[in-house]
């Protein structure tokens, strides 16, 4: 074949080439979720751009059982931009609890019917079969330390929640989720599988296991 030929034959650009391989790789994780790993924390890998972090296996348990704890058998429990969360919880509960990932990367959408789609931007544009403070406890993480994230975040949890929130958020968010949430700081630290760089924390609006009121 002539060099000629070789030049006439489409070329992607490197954007539509990064995307494509970035489909490719999606795909391949999604048919990688076995039935006995799909819940395992790191299955679906942190993707930074996202502001992804995931807990470590320990803070994911720790909060885990903290919700299961808050609900009772049959509860209703809402991970709003906390995977690693939703994960644990499934991980320990295939049964007697609904529990609902509300999440922007579609990659958790492998969760079938307990995906709801989330974009903080637009806090309130949820699916109709969400109803208003349908959820026993909501557990949400704002995927930025920003007054106007945690603002936004903090009208679907307001929407979501019976009354019962715990948030995990920056320390340095503690005045702005007390006035939005009426939250105080709990004295469990929260960690993630990396070092941030920022110190984060758990807060929460009623008497739980983490030692609330420092």
């Amino acid at each position: 074949m002539s060099d000629l030929e070789d030049d006439e034959k489409p070329q992607l650009s490197a954007h539509a080439l990064a995307a494509l391989q970035e489909f490719y790789a999606e795909q391949k994780q999604q048919i990688d979720l076995g039935e006995d790993d799909k819940y395992n924390i790191g299955i679906i890998e942190e993707n930074w751009q996202l502001s992804q972090f995931w807990y470590s296996q320990e803070t994911a348990l720790r909060l885990a059982q903290e919700a299961i704890a808050a609900v009772g058998e049959g509860g209703r429990i809402a991970c709003v931009s906390a995977p690693s969360v939703y994960q644990k919880l499934r991980e320990l509960c295939r049964e007697n609890l609904t529990i609902y990932i509300f999440e922007y990367d579609k990659r958790f959408a492998v969760y079938g019917e307990e995906f709801i789609f989330y974009d903080y931007n637009n806090p309130l544009d949820l699916p109709e079969r969400i109803a208003a403070h349908s959820f026993d406890i909501v557990i949400a993480d704002p995927p930025y330390l920003s007054e106007e994230c945690l603002r936004k975040t903090s009208e679907t949890i307001k929407y979501l929640t019976r009354g019962k929130i715990l948030l995990c958020t920056g320390a340095i968010m503690e005045e702005q989720a007390a006035e939005l949430l009426g939250v105080k700081m709990c004295t469990f630290v929260p960690k993630h599988t990396r070092n941030l760089a920022n110190e984060f924390r758990c807060y929460v609006n009623y008497d739980s296991g983490l030692d609330c009121g420092i």
